[in-house]
């Protein structure tokens, strides 16, 4: 079970998950549509954003409240 100071630990760092995912996603987009393509570039910053849902994933998993058995 986790202590309230871990839940807003673990919301905190959600949201700057969600963030940095929300920002990357919009870079990718304009990069994809109004630049010459950098591919390397490209597939870096798509890795690093699956990357970060995973992260945010886990991190919401880890904030659902246990099942009871």
């Amino acid at each position: 079970m986790h202590t309230d100071d871990d839940t807003e630990t673990l919301q905190a760092r959600l949201a700057e998950l969600q963030i940095e995912h929300r920002d990357l996603d919009a870079v990718i987009a304009h990069l994809s549509a109004n630049s010459p393509s950098d591919d390397l570039l490209l597939r870096r910053m798509k890795k690093r954003k699956l990357h970060l849902k995973d992260k945010i994933t886990l991190t919401e998993r880890l904030l659902m409240p246990d099942e009871p058995a």
